[in-house]
This record gives C-alpha cells, sequence and structure tokens, in this order.
C-alpha cells in the first residue's frame, strides 16, 4: 500500500472539490468525499487527534499543524461542494482540536503540538513554500469559519498572526503567499451568503447557480434547510423562506441585507459588493 499523509491528501481534498464546483463534475466531488470519509475514518482518533502517516492499515505518528491546518481547508471546501454539514462539524472539530494543542502565547500555532515529542525548541516555520505553512493556512481556515460562525476568538488570533507576520509579508512577499492571500481576504471584508430551501429544488438551484457564478474568493456559503433550530452551520440559524420560496441571505458580519428569492437580484446585489 502507498503511505498516506494526511496533509497532502488535505490539500488533493481541497482542490478536487473546488474542480467538482467549478466544473460540475460529479466524479470529481465523489472522489472528494470517499478522500475525505477515508482520512477521518482512518487518521482522526477517538478523541478526535490526528495522525500524520497511513499505510498497510496503519496510521501512525501525531499529527503536525499542517495536517489539522490542510485537512480543515479541504472539509470547508468540501462542505461548500456538498452542503453535507457532517464535513463542516468536522472542520469545526479539528479547528478547536487544533487551537487546543497548537497554540502559541503570541497569537501564531506551533508546528508541532503541546503532546508531541521533546525537542530542543518546539517549531514554528511561519514562511511558506511549495506548499503554505501551517500556520497561513490555519488562518485562512480560520478566517473562513469566522464567516460560517461569527467566533469573535477566530477572528482575533487570525488578526494576530496576521499583524505580526506584517513585516515579514512586506518585505519579502515571495516567501509569504498563503500569508498574503490570508491578508486579502481579511481586509475584503468577506461576505456569508446563506441559502435556505429545499437542496435539489429549482429556486433553490437557480440561486446557487448565481452563488457560484464567477470568481468570488472573498466569500463562503451555506446552505441548508428553512428555520433549522439549532443548525449545524451557524450561518443557518433561523433563516426562513420568501414567502415559500428558497431565499438567499448576503451578510457581512453576520449583519444580512433582507432575503432574496430572485435570482437577478441576488446577482446584481452581489456584483455590486
Amino acid at each position: 500500500d502507498e503511505k498516506v499523509l494526511t496533509s497532502w491528501n488535505g490539500l488533493m481534498l481541497a482542490a478536487f472539490a473546488e474542480a467538482a464546483q467549478a466544473l460540475d463534475r460529479q466524479d470529481y466531488q465523489e472522489v472528494a468525499e470517499r478522500n475525505a470519509d477515508f482520512l477521518l475514518r482512518e487518521l482522526r482518533q477517538e478523541n478526535g487527534r490526528l495522525l500524520r502517516t497511513w499505510k498497510a492499515g496503519e496510521a501512525k505518528l501525531n499529527g503536525y499543524l499542517e495536517d489539522y491546518a490542510y485537512l480543515i481547508e479541504g472539509l470547508l471546501e468540501l462542505y461548500q461542494t456538498t452542503f453535507d454539514a457532517q464535513w463542516f462539524v468536522a472542520a469545526q472539530q479539528l479547528a478547536e482540536t487544533m487551537l487546543e494543542h497548537f497554540a502559541c502565547s503570541d497569537g501564531t500555532l506551533y508546528d508541532t503540538s503541546d503532546d508531541h515529542e521533546s525537542l530542543i525548541t518546539r517549531p514554528r516555520d511561519l514562511q511558506d513554500n511549495a506548499t503554505p505553512s501551517g500556520n497561513a493556512m490555519a488562518v485562512t481556515t480560520l478566517l473562513k469559519l469566522v464567516g460560517f460562525t461569527n467566533d469573535l476568538d477566530y477572528a482575533d488570533l487570525a488578526h494576530q498572526s496576521l499583524a505580526q507576520m506584517q513585516p515579514m509579508m512586506s518585505q519579502y512577499p515571495l516567501g509569504f503567499g498563503q500569508w498574503l492571500q490570508a491578508l486579502a481576504y481579511a481586509l475584503s471584508k468577506p461576505q456569508e451568503v446563506a441559502i435556505v430551501g429545499e437542496p435539489d429544488s429549482v429556486d433553490t438551484q437557480a440561486l446557487l447557480d448565481v452563488v457560484r457564478d464567477g470568481y468570488r474568493p472573498f466569500q463562503v456559503v451555506a446552505l441548508g434547510a428553512p428555520n433549522v433550530q439549532p443548525a449545524s452551520v451557524p450561518l443557518l440559524q433561523d433563516r426562513g423562506l420568501v414567502e415559500g420560496q428558497a431565499a438567499a441571505y448576503v451578510c457581512r458580519d453576520f449583519t444580512c441585507q433582507a432575503p432574496i428569492a430572485d435570482p437577478e437580484v441576488l446577482r446584481a446585489l452581489l456584483e455590486d459588493a
């Protein structure tokens, strides 16, 4: 059997989920779902902690920061592809575990957990290389989770990290590409879009088609049934239909405009944002 790395498979998960959305490819979505199911089943322990490698039916080694951050990113993309709440719930649970075991007092994160093997110094690699640093990807995912949850603890840590890294980003931008993406996301004042309605209905799909049309990197999207209480995804909490029709709520910092049932009105609003 091939060796599986949690981090690399998390990146692959995100890539297939995004491609499934952009290209409307059911086969890509199925690959992403199988990948996510495998990682959560085989590399996540009963206590919620991740292991780093899997081979020949055996998972071992404590997960590193990048394993958590990359998998969270993949799960959030998969949720926004399928709108199956289990993927969002798993992403948020992993984020809570990541913050509990990797946090540093200055607002960044260590590469190793607090119960990792004892080292002369606890590593913390902040520079992006061929792949993003664990810290940069963690900040990116926390910013997205803010949009789904309005949890200001996520925002505080992300903003502390970005403030600390600002001089390095300014002086050596080529070495901090993922950090710059996270900074762009934070400065963009991203939108949260909640769509309520039956997922397979024509009116719901019409709204979703508008939201997915074009390139909108600074938004998160949730979709679910109306008036769910409590909602697995907080962005969907207490959202209702409009005269029996599916509705889209466009929000910033959980402050939402009036719900929209007309796809063309939604398009105009998104394009003006």
